[in-house]
């Protein structure tokens, strides 16, 4: 996969492995992540909207069965999994805005409340956060976690006075 802007003018590459064409590809997924030539996340955005359309319809069904905890419990078992999930990496697409709306409309549907209202009382009440500061939130835990890493390697990082160049001596592992 060659990977782009999305104004980079059409280059035909050819990639050859012992003489055999390797065709390039648009778009891989790994570690359920989809991944495409521009990094617009764009397809895992639409992954995560299918996955909660179903949800919705599932607890649209389900709320006149069972009570309201046990559908905020399937609010955090199914839905919030989904979107915490490497939140870090798409919720800066370009339309992460349809991901809201529908966390939106689950809130509104497990707990009666009208299209017109605001939700953000009901996520307060609920102790749900929204996608946007959940997304901070998953910000924040990254770089806790990432600054104790490097806080055992800082003293291996050695930087060349007068440039901009870094030599890592040593690695922990």
């Amino acid at each position: 996969m060659e990977f782009r802007t999305k104004n980079y003018c059409q280059v035909k590459t050819n990639v050859k492995y012992e003489h055999i064409n390797i065709s390039n590809s648009t778009e891989t997924k790994f570690l359920e992540l989809i991944i495409d030539k521009t990094l617009s996340w764009n397809q895992r955005v639409d992954q995560i909207a299918t996955k909660l359309c179903s949800t919705c319809y599932a607890l649209r069904n389900l709320k006149h069965i069972v009570p309201q905890s046990t559908l905020r419990t399937i609010y955090y078992a199914y839905i919030h999994s989904i979107l915490s999930y490497r939140i870090i990496f798409w919720d800066r697409s370009s339309n992460v805005n349809k991901i809201f709306i529908l966390q939106n409309r689950t809130v509104r549907i497990i707990t009666n409340t009208r299209v017109r209202e605001s939700c953000r009382e009901v996520f307060k009440n609920m102790e749900i956060m929204m996608m946007y500061s959940q997304y901070i939130f998953s910000l924040i835990l990254f770089a806790v976690k990432t600054n104790s890493y490097l806080s055992q390697i800082k003293k291996y990082i050695l930087i060349k006075p007068g440039t901009a160049q870094i030599y890592i001596c040593q690695l922990l592992i």
